[in-house]
């Protein structure tokens, strides 16, 4: 049994996934010669799974048998490690499940406005809607730019709620008048976690997402033709941008009202943010690798043609309101090494190792108590274990890591190795 092994992820193709080799996602599969994996130029290329997710499982690469990972790691627990098995039996470890799910996603068109709910609501939802919430698990997760990348992330402060509520009327028309002046009364509060200040942000988010069509529509078409004819105000110069861009891709979408409920974050390759559940959120665009806990559960309330459940995502948030530093997850040096970063956000299931290793240089990875899954990102190199084992990597490779093994990454002689590793220990 091979302690550390090629796996082969699955690309999924999803209308908001950037065209062709223009997406991270189809450079990868294309690099790596992904078995099954046919470029089609003009096709949205959006995710690259790797895990066991049943929606999108991945397999191990020498298998004639087609065997996925969850099957192989069912009939090889130690690869998972006793202590993962035992503290994440409910997600299924002991089948072979790993409790995370990794991905790659190359976003061209912004995502829907969305939150995740928690394990409790997950397991409501999933018995209520098995066939819109198909698992029972919560999802967290973490986005970790691998370029340019922009989102929407979380409630604005609330003063900053409250200058666009004055400064943009086709933004206030939405709310009725006791509302919002409700809001205004609270929005400089030095408490803006009080029960009374998360209690008004709820009342006027949910005025907004359930504001009449007739209403929002025209109040948008006049939001807009102000902006074409650049009449912004200096309040409003930081999101017309993001105003025409959703507006040219979901016209008319109650969602891009949500330009002045939450932070507008950009961020650069390195960068990083972890979204709770219950914070409210909208990937804009750029490639970002993503890591959460296994779950496919995503409650929806606007910038999408899919089902949108606006009383279970009004019902789920938790309000919290400030400025999107509160959601970065800031990297530290891991165990030492001098070429590796680590995310670790505040969550059990996952962390992520960033190894960008200079040409001809090797860096070796401490034995970790639980499984990993490493992608290659840049250049060519190999993983060596054991004292004598090798497994040469290059662009777009998929690896996985058996629990307490130690691995020494090199980089090649002539290039650059960058690599994104997700694991998870029962610490």
């Amino acid at each position: 049994m091979a302690q550390v092994f090629k796996i082969i992820p699955t690309t999924q193709k999803y209308d908001w996934g950037k065209i062709g080799l223009s997406s991270k996602v189809a450079q990868y599969a294309a690099a790596a010669k992904v078995p099954g994996f046919a470029l089609d130029e003009k096709a949205p290329y959006a995710e690259l799974w790797m895990g066991t997710h049943p929606s999108g499982p991945s397999r191990l690469l020498e298998s004639e048998a087609n065997v996925t990972l969850a099957q192989y790691l069912t009939s090889h627990p130690e690869l998972i490690g006793s202590n993962v098995v035992e503290r994440f039996r409910s997600a299924g470890a002991a089948q072979g499940n790993l409790p995370f799910l990794f991905k790659v996603l190359a976003i061209e068109k912004a995502l829907s406005i969305q939150t995740h709910p928690d394990k409790k609501t997950a397991e409501q939802l999933h018995k209520e809607r098995p066939d819109v919430y198909k698992d029972d698990n919560h999802k967290p997760e973490m986005a970790l730019a691998l370029t340019p990348f922009t989102a929407l992330c979380g409630f604005l402060p609330l003063p900053q709620i409250a200058t666009y509520l004055s400064s943009t009327p086709e933004f206030a028309a939405l709310i009725p008048p006791t509302i919002a002046s409700q809001f205004l009364s609270i929005a400089s509060s030095s408490d803006p976690s009080g029960p009374a200040e998360k209690a008004a942000l709820k009342d006027l988010f949910s005025a907004v997402m359930t504001a009449e069509e007739s209403l929002f529509r025209e109040q948008l078409e006049k939001l807009v033709a102000r902006y074409e004819g650049g009449q912004e105000t200096g309040a409003e110069r930081g999101v017309k941008e993001l105003v025409l861009r959703l507006q040219s891709q979901f016209p008319g979408d109650i969602g891009i009202f949500c330009a002045y409920l939450l932070n507008y974050v950009k961020m650069g390759p390195g960068e990083a943010i972890f979204l709770a559940a219950g914070e409210p959120h909208a990937y804009v665009s750029g490639d970002i690798i993503e890591c959460m806990a296994t779950s496919d559960n995503v409650i929806r309330a606007g910038l999408t043609p899919k089902l949108r459940d606006i009383p279970n995502l009004v019902a789920g948030l938790t309000y919290g309101a400030g400025d999107a530093s509160r959601h970065m997850v800031r990297p530290v040096r891991f165990d030492g090494a001098a070429h590796t970063q680590l995310y670790d956000p505040p969550i059990p299931e996952f962390a992520v190792l960033q190894l960008a290793l200079p040409a001809g240089e090797a860096e070796a990875h401490p034995q970790i108590d639980g499984p990993s899954i490493a992608i290659v990102t840049e250049g060519t190199g190999a993983v060596q274990w054991g004292g004598s084992q090798r497994l040469d990597v290059a662009e777009g490779d998929v690896v996985f890591v058996g629990a307490g093994t130690g691995v020494t990454f090199k980089a090649g002689e002539k290039n650059r190795l960058t690599v994104y590793r997700a694991f998870v220990e029962a610490l």
